[in-house]
């Protein structure tokens, strides 16, 4: 294929106050090689200009492994009755907090599943502790509750929430997450919206009736709501979940989603997530030069960590809490960037 088609089709997206559904489809169908070059080389300025040339540090601590939902791919799904559940304390919570901030790194995610009997009290507190104690940034990602919970969470001093829609065709939705209301789910997104959150949302790439131009309208949704965070991952199947025998999202679609996604929304912070490491191979180096600019070192402690397994194969899940880090400032080293250690707040000029 012409390059220059392709340079016409990356101008005319990244010019296009609503890109073409049918541009975006072409950007994601390219093929390894040549044609995904110019495509992570445009993803890669774009990024530059925009996000800078730091890689902004994320430390995630997966709180509680518990969740009400039956949703299709995910090893976390109640019915799942072969997985170890747990639920750390908040001295737990806030003993990996201290490592993580021991390193430098200002933004903590607190991640758990959607579980029905989070106390909304004990998670203000927890909040509170950490911003008062070590005044890091704090993520939430928690799922979908009342407004007067997000309300509360909000004036403990939460920063940023990331609520992942997972794909925005109602149809597969629907198929996806027995259950669950898709309407409500984006009302969520409003509502943290209204509440001063920094949002962000995310999909998962590879999914069973997914297509490309379905991925192509879930970036539209993304432009859209100008979401300060998201997250793009392959799919890779969990044994004991429905879809334990399909095939694994592909690192090709995955990163070329990544940078038509950096293009389209420009000021997003992009992470080259754990999911995109723990494929055959860790793709996380060439996430990095095809638009994304940050990543989540691991601070759930042991033994816990294993049991957060949303998917099996994860990476890093025997490592000591904070072994991350020098591993990554290598792999950042190894593309000339470097690790910023900054509170990497929204880029957005708007907000």
């Amino acid at each position: 294929m012409s390059t220059s088609k392709i340079k016409d089709i990356l101008a005319r997206v990244y010019n296009a106050p609503r890109p073409a559904v049918a541009d975006l489809e072409f950007l994601l169908s390219l093929s390894a090689g040549p044609e995904t070059k110019a495509l992570y080389a445009f993803a890669d300025q774009v990024r530059k200009k925009f996000a800078g040339n730091g890689i902004l540090l994320r430390g995630i601590i997966e709180f509680d492994n518990n969740c009400r939902n039956t949703c299709l791919y995910c090893g976390l799904n109640r019915k799942n009755k072969a997985i170890t559940r747990y639920r750390l304390s908040q001295s737990q919570v806030l003993d990996s907090v201290a490592r993580m901030a021991a390193q430098g790194i200002k933004t903590v995610i607190l991640q758990s599943g959607e579980t029905s009997d989070l106390d909304a009290q004990w998670l203000a507190v927890l909040i509170r502790e950490i911003k008062q104690r070590y005044h890091l940034a704090v993520t939430l990602s928690v799922g979908e509750q009342d407004l007067k919970v997000y309300r509360l969470w909000r004036t403990a001093g939460a920063d940023r929430y990331l609520l992942k829609i997972e794909t925005t065709d109602r149809k597969l939705y629907r198929l996806l997450h027995p259950e669950m209301d898709y309407d409500h789910r984006v009302n969520c997104l409003s509502n943290l919206r209204k509440l001063g959150y920094q949002v962000g949302s995310g999909i998962i790439i590879g999914l069973r009736g997914q297509s490309k131009r379905s991925i192509a309208k879930d970036i539209l949704f993304f432009k859209q709501y100008e979401f300060d965070m998201i997250g793009l991952g392959p799919f890779i199947p969990h044994y004991q979940t429905k879809l334990a025998r399909d095939k694994k999202g592909t690192a090709l679609l995955t990163l070329n989603a990544l940078a038509v996604t950096r293009i389209v929304t420009r000021y997003s912070h992009l992470p080259a997530t754990t999911a995109l490491g723990s494929l055959e191979k860790d793709y996380r180096i060439i996430g990095l030069q095809a638009g994304a600019n940050v990543l989540m070192p691991n601070f759930t402690p042991q033994p816990y960590r294993r049991y957060y397994e949303l998917y099996p194969g994860k990476r890093c899940v025997n490592e000591a809490v904070g072994a991350c880090v020098p591993c990554l400032s290598r792999l950042a080293g190894s593309i000339s960037r470097h690790l910023d250690y900054s509170y990497g707040h929204t880029l957005r000029k708007s907000a």
